[in-house]
């Protein structure tokens, strides 16, 4: 089977069959698929001249989910929207405390969704 056969068959599969095979994937190669896009955005910053000066004040800033608070299902909702996960992802992340829902954000951007989670209740912190 070639990749454009495996990407047209991919192609074809509903939501939850994506989720599923996702899922397979995670359990037969022990991976996950949430632990591939955070290394990606934090190898760029790290190439770069940032790296030969620690000490220089932090640019990207990593949003930590603390405590889902009361309104748990407001937070999942709030979570699949900004981070584009499906619905089963984004209650994953919010049952599995602390969680990273977002890396590499400007300071400025993750002071906004940190507001933003925390206006559902969810106690947040930027790293």
């Amino acid at each position: 089977m070639t990749k454009e056969e495996i990407l047209e068959t991919i192609d074809k599969m509903t939501v939850k069959e994506l989720a599923e095979l996702v899922e397979a994937l995670e359990e037969r190669y022990g991976v996950s698929a949430q632990a591939v896009a955070p290394m990606a955005v934090a190898a760029a910053p790290g190439a770069g001249p940032a790296a030969a000066a620690p000490a220089e004040e932090k640019t990207t800033f990593k949003v930590v989910l603390k405590s889902p608070g009361q309104q748990k299902v407001q937070l999942i909702k709030k979570v699949k929207e900004v981070t584009g996960k499906g619905l089963k992802e984004s209650k994953e992340l919010v049952d599995n405390l602390p969680a990273v829902i977002k890396d590499g954000l400007s300071e400025e951007e993750a002071q906004k969704l940190k507001e933003e989670l925390e206006a559902v209740g969810a106690e947040v912190e930027l790293q």
